[in-house]
């Protein structure tokens, strides 16, 4: 009976730490084909409200900004830089500088250039989300991307 109070109470424990895990960031990938040898890959973060991630452009010397590398591959070539939306521009004071960042959500786009018929795009997103009273440290996501 004593075995079982403590298995109980370290099943508790354990629940109630996972449900203190912040995961204000969903990450979700897509590929759109544009022709036979080009595609468009698409990397959405949906943010949940309050919280914020900060631009590919961010400057150094403030918050993490966002970064996404493909892992290098015979498959394709990489045909111009990533391409996001126009950020929010605000001075931070914690920072003391002015911070670019996305809000809700945000997808950021890299061309490629196909020199196979289909392949999966690999790589890795890190970034740091912030809101109005802390930030969570920067996490890598692994990613991949199927195109068909």
């Amino acid at each position: 009976m004593k075995k079982l109070m403590l298995l109980l109470a370290a099943s508790f424990l354990s629940f109630g730490l996972s449900a203190q895990i912040l995961q204000p960031v969903k990450w979700s990938y897509a590929a759109k084909k544009t022709s036979k040898t080009e595609a468009v890959l698409l990397i959405k973060a949906t943010i949940d409200n309050g919280w914020h991630i900060y631009s590919t452009q961010q400057k150094e010397g403030g918050p993490v900004k966002t970064t996404i590398d493909f892992t290098p591959s015979k498959d394709y070539a990489l045909n111009g830089a990533l391409a996001e939306p126009k950020p929010v521009t605000k001075m931070e004071q914690v920072f003391k500088m002015n911070v670019l960042y996305f809000e809700k959500s945000v997808i950021f786009q890299q061309k490629i250039k196909l020199k196979k018929d289909q392949t999966n795009i690999k790589g890795k997103v890190e970034y740091m989300v912030c809101n109005d009273k802390q930030c969570l440290p920067p996490e890598d996501i692994d990613f991949s991307i199927p195109v068909k």
